[in-house]
């Protein structure tokens, strides 16, 4: 990237001009990491000060049985195979009452595309979790399993939702966007939601009061341009809705996936990608570092890259470590808060809505 393009995004950055596909590609194509890093920066600050959120929160994976099989997923399996699993509601309220004492706030539920559980499973799942602990939020269901959801009970992607949401359903995470291309897609995850259903599954929800996130998994097959349209998908849907929370850019994971010829984003990469993620979703309140799929270290080090999030304590996160994840599987609210003082931030403990629960002072 030249002196004078540079420039010119650095100008359209100070004076709040949204940046187009060409600038996103020139930072995308730069090695110029540091001055990324100090625009996207700037962008954080304006948008966040210097907190740096993070949430009490618990996994719940319902089951790894998938019709899907996708090629970069090392979690699903066959209804066969020896290690393949789907829980009972008893199994899940199980698994609640084991994190009543760990002061969550959200419940997060992603899973496979169970080829037998009826739409009514999901609802009662909810209904349950909500008895159980009704002061939780509960995210739950990625769009692809809710476009799956409507496929398997006959209903719209719209009364599939108002159910849903009726039963406990306060937002929706961000996965299964994957990259929002018809040939990356039909090449690795044929089986599933295409990308316009992805994002009329957002639209949706949007249109019900219901919050979501949105994801990306880099890495793989894409190409830098079909990064960046991903990119610009969101960030028109974003402009019509206004109702994504935060972007949440993971790296991809080859160990145990039909991909194992592909290598795991460099932190470079990785590091990289935030940062224009920040420049790019003007529109975005907030993005996120998973620092399951990043490791502790580069989420750390995010924080100088545009990144206000760091998601939250997590606890069993199955998905990332079938693909070989050597991170833990669950991280203390004690840790969380050093690495975020490290960085000379300020820890803000949040519901998944943001509204603030506790701002702590070093």
């Amino acid at each position: 990237m030249s002196h004078k393009i540079f420039e010119e995004i650095s100008e359209k950055v100070d004076k709040n001009i949204r940046l187009t596909k060409e600038d996103s590609a020139a930072l995308m194509e730069s090695n110029d990491i540091l001055s990324i890093a100090r625009l996207a920066d700037k962008v954080r600050k304006k948008k966040s000060g210097d907190y740096v959120f993070f949430n009490v929160n618990r996994h719940i994976n319902l089951t790894n049985i998938c019709v899907s099989r996708c090629k970069f997923c090392a979690f699903s399996r066959d209804k066969g195979d020896a290690d393949a699993y789907a829980m009972s509601l008893d199994e899940v309220e199980k698994i609640a009452r084991s994190a009543m004492d760990i002061g969550i706030t959200e419940f997060h539920i992603v899973s496979g595309l169970h080829p037998d559980f009826p739409f009514q499973y999901y609802v009662d799942v909810l209904s349950c979790l909500k008895n159980l602990m009704p002061e939780v939020h509960i995210q739950a269901f990625t769009a692809v399993e809710i476009a799956y959801f409507s496929k398997i009970s006959g209903l719209s992607i719209k009364e599939v939702l108002t159910t849903l949401k009726n039963s406990g359903l306060g937002s929706l995470p961000g996965g299964g966007a994957e990259i929002l291309n018809h040939r990356v897609r039909e090449a690795v995850c044929s089986k599933k939601a295409t990308a316009d259903e992805w994002l009329e599954v957002m639209r949706t929800a949007h249109s019900l009061g219901l919050k979501s996130n949105a994801t990306m998994l880099f890495g793989h097959i894409e190409t830098i341009e079909e990064r960046i349209d991903h990119l610009l998908r969101l960030r028109e849907l974003q402009d019509e809705t206004s109702g994504f929370q935060s972007f949440i850019p993971l790296p991809f994971h080859p160990q145990n996936t039909q991909l194992t010829q592909y290598k795991k984003p460099s932190a470079f990469e990785s590091l990289k990608m935030l940062a224009v993620s920040r420049l790019v979703l003007d529109n975005f309140p907030h993005i996120k570092a998973f620092w399951i799929m990043l490791g502790l270290k580069v989420a750390q080090l995010s924080l100088l890259f545009g990144v206000d999030d760091l998601d939250g304590t997590v606890v069993e996160e199955k998905i990332t470590h079938a693909a070989g994840a050597e991170t833990e599987q669950s991280i203390t609210k004690e840790e969380l808060l050093q690495l975020i003082y490290e960085a000379g931030r300020i820890p803000v403990e949040r519901d998944t809505l943001y509204n603030f629960i506790k701002i702590y002072k070093n």
